[in-house]
């Protein structure tokens, strides 16, 4: 703790109780801590394109828009966004030593009462644009949403149905992975892993919900989501989950969904 006192470093906990916490009309509470380098209108807008039906199952969580966040003591071997004993620490403005420690987000048990829940703490200045800090936000919610509600049968049937079919691609690595799992490729004659299957459709639900909210956002292009681990589910599949998630979640006021094929010049 004197490390991160002599960095300037705050404990999350600290944050959740003393930033102001607002509340967007579709009821997802957020707050913006420090030189988070944000333009609060765009800020605001983003937040309040998460569908009415979504936000209702994210009542328990708090969104903190903070310049970076990383665990005291964070070592080359710690991974992943919640790490056990370790405490959360908020840096109020960036710093490039610091940066170097800083993990996208961390997500905080904030106790019970009128402020507990969870708080997720989203790193601002590691996330260099719109497009960047929209998808962290909405991959977020997606799997918050996933953790709370499930996933719809429909979307499900989809979804495997595409995987049986042998439908090029996915929408993550984690999809990619389990979706081969599951289906025992390179088993010849292999029967389906079920739990495989699960955490197939899970992802798969959480990232078609993410894309689907990046839409309704920001415009950009598919391809910019590629990643060099696994090929990218193919346009006209993800369409169809996208069209799915879509009339299960219709946008809010002001908020338009749709899918062009090519950009007009």
């Amino acid at each position: 703790m004197a490390e991160g006192i002599e960095r300037g470093l705050v404990v999350a906990t600290q944050v959740a109780h003393e930033a102001t916490l607002r509340k967007t009309p579709n009821g997802i509470r957020f707050a913006v801590f420090g030189d988070a380098g944000l333009d609060d209108a765009e800020l605001t807008r983003m937040v309040q394109a998460v569908p009415m039906a979504v936000a209702a199952a994210l009542a328990r969580k708090s969104y903190f828009f903070v310049p970076l966040a990383l665990a005291e003591g964070r070592g080359a071997e710690a991974t992943g966004h919640r790490s056990g004993n370790e405490a959360t620490m908020i840096s109020p403005e960036y710093s490039t030593d610091l940066a170097e420690l800083a993990i996208c987000h961390r997500n905080v048990a904030l106790g019970s009462g009128a402020d507990g829940g969870e708080g997720v703490f989203i790193s601002t200045r590691l996330l260099n644009d719109r497009f960047s800090l929209a998808f962290e936000f909405f991959i977020n919610v997606g799997h918050a949403f996933v953790d709370e509600a499930g996933v719809a049968e429909s979307f499900a049937e989809l979804a495997w149905n595409q995987a049986v079919a042998d439908i090029r691609g996915e929408t993550s690595q984690d999809a990619w992975e389990c979706r081969g799992l599951a289906l025992g490729v390179g088993d010849s004659g292999a029967r389906v892993d079920e739990k495989a299957k699960t955490d197939f459709i899970e992802a798969a639900f959480s990232d078609a919900l993410a894309i689907y909210l990046l839409s309704l956002s920001v415009d950009f292009d598919y391809s910019e989501l590629r990643e060099r681990e696994y090929p990218l589910l193919a346009p006209q599949a993800l369409a169809d989950r996208l069209r799915l998630v879509a009339k299960l979640f219709p946008p809010n006021a002001d908020y338009e969904f749709a899918i062009r094929y090519r950009r007009r010049v």
